[in-house]
Order: structure tokens, then C-alpha cells, then sequence
């Protein structure tokens, strides 16, 4: 099977990069399909696009989406500059032979809110990459001198270049604590003005491994996810989690980390400086285990391309575009 892959997100440094990269080399190693790493799919049999941007209104194969979240529809007022393009991109969605999901709390979104048929959406969760494990001492010791780091911090882990308020950045900052803090990403100038905080800006994955390593604890404040990989990337390198008591977190890490509401960031930060080793093993759902998933979801859409024609928007998602 010839399946058009949009790489283009995977040279993104957000979430969206690090599974466009992750899910592509799996498929690369053992998707047991012929990948062409294009956003143009003619003389393909199903074009995979998997982030929002480049789902295609007219697409002439059978196309596959992945839905990261719903963020720019559940926060309109945030995204009130770009929501045109945004709408027009849910109306390709709704097109969409088949919609790749991280969680079943996305799934219900997607189902409530887009009016997508829970038949067509498959729920694939992501993994840590396979570079980020726990490190060795000698590692951890070099990491922290490379980037100033204190003996004892709490980490927190996520891209810095443009404020995200569901992501709570600043906020956490201003939280009760009593270990330093390090923010680890890509940074913009707003992110140097948060106090009290070390920046690292932007690692490598064998760095960031060292980082979480040495970390007392990841603590996640973010108020809206839909999946939430720093937690168990965390937990893949042996380090504990404090997170926000979210629907897609409470799934996606099942008793394995601290869960406080969304509004105690004090709360938070208590939970995280109290956290103890051994951490809890991370989900044992690998980046091999998606491009299994994803193919099979390759091999159902193109098995229905007969009935792409019958393929068409629903009621609200066509509202949407009218009222842009």
C-alpha cells in the first residue's frame, strides 16, 4: 500500500513535531507500507496527514487525519485571528475517511462536538520516543553543568514560543515552592521574563532524558489536554508526576501520577515536592505499537475509498464555516 505521509510538522519543535517524527520512523522501520513523504497525494492510495494544517478539503484519495485536541474550538476567543483557517480545516476533518485520536477524551470531543461518527475515529495513544529513558549518573551530572542546573528541581517540559494560557506556564511560576524551578523548551522573549525560573531552552531528546533523570519530579499544570506526553516521557526516565486533574491525563496515566484540580497550583507543587521514588512504569504502549494501529487504520480507509464520494460534511461542521 502507497500512503502520502505530510511530513512537514515534524521539523515543529511542539507535540505535534515530536509525534509527526516518532510515528513516522516507526512506520519507516515496520509499518509494512510504502511511505512517500508528500502533502500533494495523487498516485497514492491514502494520504495520512497528521496534524490539522494540512487536512485537505478536497483530497483524491482516501485521507486520514490525526485530531491532536480541540483546543481552537473549545478557546475560540484565543484564536480569534487564525479561527477562519481553523474552520475551514474542521470542514476537511469532517471529509476525512478516518480521524486518528490520542485518547478516548478526544474521541468524545470529536463525536460531541464535530459531529464526527464514532466509527471513523480510531484511538491511537502516543508513546515516549525511544531516546528517553532514564540516564546515568556520570549524564545527569553533565546535563546539570551544561545548563546551570540547582542539585534538587521540579521540571517542567513544553515549547515557550507564544503563551499558551492552557498550558499555565506562568502561573506555575508564581506558585508556593520551596525547590527550584526549570522550564526545558524552546523559548520566545516572554518566556525571559517569568522570575525565579531556569530556562534551557531548546534540548536534545539524550539531553532532555538527562533532565527528567535528575528531576525531583515533572509537575503538569495544564488545564486542557489531549494527550499530555511530558508526564510519561517523565515516567519513562524513572521520574515522578504531579498533573492536573484533566480528562486526557486521568486516562492516559491511569494511577501513575499525583492528579490535583485544576485550579490548586499550590496544591500542585506540594504534590510534586512530595513525590518519592521509585516512579511507576510508564504505559507500556510503544511508537511500533501506533504504526501497527496507524496501518490498520491505512487499510480501512482504502478499503472503503468506494464510498468516498458519500463522504460529506455534517450540519454543524458546514456552520461552522458559515459563520466565519
Amino acid at each position: 500500500m502507497k500512503v502520502a505521509f505530510d511530513s512537514r510538522p515534524t521539523k515543529c519543535t511542539h507535540g505535534v513535531g515530536r509525534y509527526s517524527r516518532c510515528l513516522l520512523e516507526a512506520l519507516r522501520d515496520g509499518g509494512d507500507c510504502e511511505l512517500v513523504e508528500t502533502h500533494e497525494p495523487r498516485r497514492c492510495e491514502v494520504y495520512h496527514s497528521p496534524w490539522l494544517d494540512g487536512a485537505l478539503l478536497r483530497c483524491p484519495v482516501p485521507q486520514v487525519v490525526t485530531l491532536h485536541d480541540l483546543a481552537p474550538l473549545k478557546r475560540s476567543g484565543q484564536y480569534l485571528r487564525s479561527m477562519l483557517r481553523f474552520k475551514l480545516r474542521y470542514l476537511a476533518l469532517q471529509r476525512a475517511m478516518r480521524v486518528i485520536v490520542p485518547t478516548y477524551a478526544v474521541a468524545e470531543e470529536a463525536e460531541t462536538v464535530l459531529d464526527i461518527p464514532r466509527e471513523r475515529l480510531a484511538v491511537i495513544p502516543e508513546a515516549a520516543a525511544a531516546a528517553l529513558h532514564a540516564r546515568t549518573e556520570e549524564e545527569v551530572v553533565a546535563v546539570r553543568r551544561r545548563f546551570s542546573l540547582p542539585d534538587r528541581y521540579l521540571v517542567w517540559v513544553g515549547a515557550m514560543q507564544t503563551p499558551d494560557p492552557r498550558k499555565r506556564v506562568a502561573a506555575l511560576t508564581r506558585a508556593t515552592r520551596s525547590m527550584s524551578l526549570v522550564l526545558v523548551g524552546p523559548t520566545a522573549p516572554w518566556a525571559h521574563e517569568l522570575t525565579g525560573v531556569t530556562l534551557t531552552g531548546a534540548v536534545s531528546d539524550d539531553e532532555l532524558a538527562a533532565i527528567y533523570t535528575g528531576a525531583h519530579a515533572l509537575v503538569f499544570p495544564s488545564d486542557d489536554e489531549g494527550f499530555g506526553l511530558p508526564p510519561v516521557e517523565a515516567l519513562a526516565c524513572g521520574t515522578p508526576v504531579a498533573a492536573s486533574d484533566v480528562p486526557a491525563l486521568r486516562e492516559v496515566l491511569d494511577g501513575r501520577a499525583t492528579l490535583k484540580p485544576v485550579g490548586d497550583l499550590d496544591g500542585l507543587i506540594a504534590a510534586a515536592e512530595s513525590a518519592e521514588r521509585p516512579a511507576p512504569p510508564p504505559p507500556a504502549w510503544t511508537w511500533v505499537d501506533a504504526a501497527h494501529a496507524t496501518v490498520q487504520v491505512y487499510r480501512e480507509a482504502a478499503e472503503e475509498k468506494d464510498s468516498l464520494q458519500s463522504v460529506r460534511p455534517k450540519h454543524r461542521a458546514a456552520a461552522l464555516v458559515k459563520d466565519a
